[in-house]
């Protein structure tokens, strides 16, 4: 019997999962806001999804329909690192997501935006555009406080 890898291949260790009222409408904001390539789906009797997984950037994440008890909707942030967190907020608002804070530099070295998804989850869309080290970051920090 061959050894079995405890991730399989095109995971990591953590995936996020997301649990949807309209988990379909979910997978089709991700494509269209995030450029995400479905790579399964298991549809059940009712139009829901039992499971689903699309792929952003080579990341894998799961989803599901809500199907309470075990399975109701919840709410997350997740952080997406992009090449041009300024087009890829305005694709995700363009696409039906809400705007929850517009682009702009942050202290710690990302230029970060947030929207939230049609199942109310909130992306932090990022690009990293400053390398700074943890005593700057303090420094930035207290600066703030002073101001």
């Amino acid at each position: 019997m061959p050894d079995v890898a405890p991730v399989p291949d095109g995971y990591t260790a953590v995936t996020p999962y997301l649990v949807a009222e309209d988990a379909p409408r979910l997978i089709e904001f991700l494509a269209e806001a995030f450029g995400a390539v479905e790579r399964m789906r298991i549809p059940m009797p009712d139009g829901g999804l039992g499971h689903a997984e699309v792929e952003i950037a080579g990341a894998a994440v799961m989803l599901s329909s809500a199907a309470p008890p075990e399975f109701a909707p919840t709410q997350s942030q997740l952080h997406l690192y992009v090449e041009d967190v300024d087009a890829v907020y305005e694709r995700a608002v363009g696409a039906g997501g809400a705007a929850v804070a517009e682009p702009a530099d942050q202290f710690y070295g990302d230029r970060l935006g947030r929207v939230a998804d049609p199942a109310g989850n909130v992306w932090s869309i990022a690009t990293h555009v400053e390398d700074v080290t943890p005593e700057q970051i303090m420094e930035r920090m207290a600066a703030m406080g002073e101001g």
